[in-house]
């Protein structure tokens, strides 16, 4: 019996390492992340000969043996994968608990049909449908899944998998196994369909959490992009407006400038000159870059910065061609701006005032805010980001400007002096 139970494991192993290897983001070549999947591979196997086979009667051996079995699998997940978070943990914790359902299948169909090989090939069945069925369902979702860094909160759905496995090993196979309790079988094999359920609908709400995180984030870009094109579309018919006036007036205008001419009253001259220059100006479109969509989302941002008396001092260079995602790029700049804004809207108007500086050309991009804080503002302890009040964490503001930073190879890195807040994205291309 031991023999079959130790040729069980050995499939499992196979099959678990094979899920390491498709749902994990790997660091290294293909080649070098196989050969390390068989090295780990190899230690199980080799493991589970002493446990079951040279040492069968031993439980302290079992124990010690499991435990170290479980360290190396769960090293190597991490080992080979891309990202160190929590989300590799949750991807190396859940494999361990897939693979153990055909374990239990293969217990099970021995106890009942009592035939080692097709026991085995029935373990193996169940295993290739499983690892079958979440690669067409939930591989894309899972790699992209650990893309996301920054978000500690996944560290509590690690839990799941661990007590999944855990409910396993102690109803199908230690301290006593189905073999010496057959009565445990049905509930087994109830718990192994729980188990996948649960795992498919975690994922997928995972999934939707961060489909819902990008809608709103669109909607938002767009809600901007709306009201900065109804901001320069008052404009243009405010300009067109006094065009109209100027170009109704202009007869009258070159009548006094003849009349002064003749009188030789060339101050008034200068005056009328002046005026005409004014009202000529106020009728230019207020352009902050070359680019369309930022200028559209920073007159938004201005109209609201004069909403609230808040002086603005602008350096902006945004060309029409950008080196990045337009949209996304918008996105990181109306985040920051609208958070200055938040900030200084309730102060003294002597302290209402943001420095802006984006710079967007095809060598590198800088963003920078600068503006006064009263209250206290918290930073995280790894990124050094601000923490948002609500949620403990990053906000999905911040969340989002991490993710374009981290996308385009840049850094972010805030600056807290003598009351002034200062934040800043670096890019370099």
């Amino acid at each position: 019996m031991n023999y079959f139970m130790s040729i069980s494991y050995t499939i499992s192993h196979i099959f678990l390492f094979l899920f390491m290897y498709l749902f994990i983001v790997h660091r290294f070549s293909k080649k070098v992340t196989a050969l390390i999947c068989f090295c780990s591979f190899l230690f199980l196997s080799i493991s589970d000969y002493w446990k079951l086979i040279v040492y069968p009667d031993s439980d302290l051996c079992y124990v010690v043996i499991t435990i170290l079995q479980i360290l190396v699998t769960q090293f190597t997940a991490i080992f080979i994968s891309r990202n160190k978070n929590s989300q590799v943990v949750f991807i190396g914790l859940s494999d361990s608990s897939y693979v153990i359902a055909g374990s239990v299948v293969a217990t099970v169909l021995q106890i009942c049909i009592k035939n080692m090989f097709l026991a085995l090939l029935g373990g193996f069945v169940v295993h290739s449908v499983i690892l079958l069925f979440l690669w067409k369902k939930v591989q894309e979702i899972c790699l992209k899944f650990q893309e996301k860094k920054h978000m500690k909160s996944y560290w509590m759905l690690c839990w799941i998998p661990v007590f999944f496995y855990c409910s396993f090993c102690f109803i199908a196979f230690f301290p006593t196994t189905l073999y010496d309790n057959p009565d445990n079988i049905l509930g087994s094999l109830f718990l192994v369909l729980t188990m996948l359920i649960s795992y498919i609908l975690v994922i997928r709400y995972v999934e939707s959490e961060s489909k819902k995180s990008v809608v709103y984030w669109k909607n938002m870009l767009l809600e901007s992009y709306i009201k900065g094109l109804e901001n320069q579309q008052f404009w243009v018919e405010q300009a067109e407006q006094n065009l109209k006036i100027l170009h109704h007036d202009v007869r009258h205008y070159s009548q006094i400038i003849n009349s002064l001419l003749e009188e030789e009253n060339y101050d008034e001259i200068r005056k009328v000159t002046e005026h005409i220059n004014n009202v000529a100006d106020e009728s230019k479109m207020k352009k902050y870059c070359n680019n369309l969509i930022v200028n559209t989302i920073i007159s938004n941002m201005m109209e609201r910065a004069n909403s609230y008396e808040i002086a603005v001092h602008h350096d902006i260079i945004v060309p029409k061609e950008i080196p990045v995602n337009d949209y996304e790029c918008t996105l990181v700049i109306a985040n920051l701006f609208e958070n200055a804004i938040n900030c200084v809207k309730d102060f003294e108007k002597a302290e209402r005032y943001i420095d802006v500086k984006i710079h967007c050309v095809q060598n590198y991009l800088l963003i920078q805010m600068r503006n006064v804080f009263q209250e206290e503002i918290v930073l995280d302890s790894v990124t050094r980001l601000p923490k948002s009040k609500k949620k403990g964490n990053h906000g999905l503001g911040m969340q989002s400007i991490l993710a374009f930073s981290e996308k385009i190879g840049g850094t972010v890195g805030c600056y807290l002096e003598d009351n002034i807040f200062q934040i800043i994205m670096f890019a370099k291309f």
